[in-house]
């Protein structure tokens, strides 16, 4: 019952957010007087709904979650895990590592984005500069759970001779999942801004930052708008489905564990 008032507490103040920022928004606009510069958010919500009855908008919207899903998440993600396994758990990997993980956190995105679209084309820029991005960020938070390990288990382990598989599933797998799946969280809104970014800028076939790219070449700042708001309700799916999928997850284990 408590979990219950709880929830329902939290989607009332959740809404009174989007309330709040719906308001705020509107008062912007009202003051600026410039529809032209920034639409309020009725305007933007017509052009919304208009854009999304067309074939193209689908089409878009359908290739851009892919992009993320596909390139930044799917490739990113466990590859980022396994790297930060190793450097986490070996010395020597964690030095091989280091130069590839200090560059890709000093380069700015945008030469990314630049350097990937002479060398890789349009289409194929936005899910490698995805990748570059996501995937440091799972490996430094994969191996910091492993350097948060209890380190009293770590010695229990050694004492009892355990293998290296034993001590990996039993002791770090453990302590490394809260961290995962924080960078998941913030690896999955990462990439949906590095991906518009790179649409962008690129511009391929069939995404959402064309559709961007072009609402502002023709000066049409409700339809740039309503692409903009298409992309982040886009993120805030894949984030919803991810937090269901991580309690149904839970739920399981409790399940299993009773």
């Amino acid at each position: 019952m408590k979990n219950l008032k709880a929830g329902t507490n939290g989607a009332v103040w959740t809404l009174a957010g989007v309330a709040a920022l719906l308001l705020g928004w509107e008062l912007a606009a009202r003051i600026y007087g410039a529809g032209l510069i920034l639409p309020g958010p009725v305007p933007v919500l017509v052009n919304l709904a208009a854009l999304a009855q067309t074939p193209r908008f689908h089409s878009a919207l359908l290739h851009s979650f892919f992009r993320v899903l596909g390139g930044g998440i799917a490739l990113a993600a466990p590859l980022g895990v396994v790297a930060g396994i190793a450097a986490g758990l070996d010395r020597r990997a964690r030095a091989f590592l280091s130069p590839l993980f200090s560059a890709v956190s000093a380069v700015p995105v945008i030469s990314v984005i630049l350097i990937a679209f002479l060398l890789l084309g349009a289409g194929r820029t936005p899910v490698f500069t995805a990748f570059l991005m996501i995937f440091p960020v799972m490996s430094a938070n994969t191996i910091e759970g492993i350097n948060s390990a209890d380190p009293k288990l770590k010695e229990l382990f050694a004492a009892f001779k355990m293998s290296r598989a034993e001590t990996l599933k039993y002791l770090y797998l453990p302590s490394i999942m809260p961290f995962v799946i924080g960078g998941l969280r913030s690896s999955l809104s990462l990439c949906w801004k590095v991906v518009a970014a790179a649409e962008v800028m690129v511009q391929p076939l069939r995404s959402l930052g064309a559709g961007m790219q072009q609402a502002r070449a023709h000066l049409n700042t409700g339809e740039l708008f309503a692409w903009t708001a298409a992309t982040v309700c886009a993120a805030a799916v894949c984030q919803g489905i991810l937090s269901l999928a991580l309690k149904l997850c839970r739920r399981r284990g409790k399940g299993s564990a009773l």
